[in-house]
């Protein structure tokens, strides 16, 4: 229980990967990018002692590769084109 930020992320990535294993590429691509944008915020508003795993480096290099990561995979899920 004291691990809960970092067990909520990882429960967003799997289910974002069985989305995009059942071929909803665009859906389970957002749902990844949230759950990497949700750690990134968690890591910004929790203390150390309570963010658990999530704490990696300092907060602010922590925060700063999330958010980078998180943007980074939205722009990415909405340049892919969609399917035909």
């Amino acid at each position: 229980l004291a691990e809960w930020p970092i067990t909520l992320v990882l429960t967003g990535v799997a289910i974002a990967m069985i989305m995009i294993a059942l071929d909803y590429f665009r859906r389970g691509s957002i749902v990844l990018s949230a759950s990497v944008l949700l750690a990134a915020f968690l890591r910004l508003l929790l203390p150390d002692s309570d963010a658990g795993m999530l704490v990696v480096r300092s907060r602010k290099v922590d925060v700063l590769t999330l958010a980078v990561l998180g943007i980074g995979l939205t722009i990415f899920t909405f340049w892919v084109p969609a399917p035909s």
